[in-house]
């Protein structure tokens, strides 16, 4: 049917955002805005895709191991993700630099790298054309349950996904349970409202706020991970990653800052974002304002909220601003 056809898609374009975005609550949470987000997806993707490159390369699509075709590329993309996320901890809480000035810094850096390495790679690849293509490591990420087709509509919206689609809503449950009823998330929550409070309480800010941040920044790199190698099919292309990176950050003030929300918020704003390849006779135009569609939603969720002044839907107090504890 076209509308199972519709949300199964929806949902593999949601699940970028639902990682982008859940990494994003958790390093909001602790008072740090990282808008390099859409820059720790890209080097998450890239990181992944090295991994899988030189392992193909050196031992042949044909003769790849599964377990080491699975784990390689996904070290190599919580790798990368880690290092960006410890760049952005270095220089916003040791340094105390503008976050907002360092996260636009390193996404246009990680959008740099991953073109970088893109187009090394594809020269080493030897392709007329400007991709790489994983194929054999992209069919060890697709695999999905073997009964998915036996159980028509109910195999394909439920049970015909990759295993890092199903990674990506345990993350977002287990994050959203550890925020509201584990004392390390008492205490992380605390810091993202008043780090000087907490600092006074005994809880080591920094400690918290490089967890959070560089946990926050491996969970979203696993968002490009998943692009690449299952929504992408394994094709590399330099800057085919879109504006998915955005559409995460927006997802977080969608779903109010709560990482069980942003599951579903994910799989509609995935929705929106294609629901324009299933309308017939649709011009280009048409399919742009389509397109904005969730930026405008996230908008007027905005608005809302900020109206209502409701403290548990607004964000952590603290955002953005650094925390000098000699002004304590």
């Amino acid at each position: 049917m076209l509308i199972t056809a519709f949300i199964h898609r929806a949902v593999m374009q949601g699940i970028p955002l639902l990682f982008g975005s859940t990494g994003e609550i958790l390093t909001e949470k602790s008072g740090n805005l990282n808008l390099g987000i859409p820059g720790i997806m890209y080097v998450g993707g890239m990181g992944g895709v090295i991994g899988a490159f030189l392992y193909e390369q050196s031992v042949g699509p044909a003769n790849i191991n599964k377990a080491v075709a699975l784990i390689l590329p996904l070290c190599c993309s919580l790798f990368g993700s880690l290092v960006m996320g410890l760049i952005y901890s270095f220089l916003t809480v040791t340094l105390r630099a503008n976050q907002n000035v360092t996260g636009l810094a390193l996404t246009t850096f990680g959008v740099g790298f991953g073109n970088f390495f893109g187009g090394s790679l594809i020269k080493l690849s030897g392709n007329d054309v400007p991709s790489i293509t994983l194929t054999a490591t992209s069919n060890v990420y697709r695999t999905t349950f073997p009964f998915a087709g036996k159980l028509g509509a109910v195999g394909e919206l439920f049970f015909s996904y990759s295993f890092l689609a199903y990674v990506a809503i345990i993350v977002a449950l287990v994050s959203s349970y550890v925020l509201t009823h584990t004392r390390a998330g008492l205490n992380l929550r605390a810091i993202g409202e008043n780090p000087a409070t907490a600092d006074a309480a005994g809880i080591s800010v920094s400690k918290y706020k490089y967890a959070a941040t560089c946990i926050g920044s491996m969970i979203a790199g696993l968002g490009g991970l998943y692009y690449v190698m299952d929504y992408a099919n394994g094709v590399w292309s330099n800057d085919a990653f879109g504006d998915r990176g955005w559409l995460a950050i927006a997802l977080v003030i969608f779903a109010i800052w709560r990482p069980n929300v942003s599951i579903f918020g994910s799989i509609l704003f995935g929705g929106l974002f294609i629901v324009h390849n299933y309308i017939p006779n649709i011009d280009v135009s048409t399919q742009e304002l389509i397109k904005m569609t969730p930026y405008l939603v996230t908008i007027i969720v905005l608005i809302v909220i900020s109206a209502r002044k409701k403290r548990e839907n607004l964000p952590p107090a603290s955002l953005g601003l650094s925390y000098f504890r000699e002004d304590r």
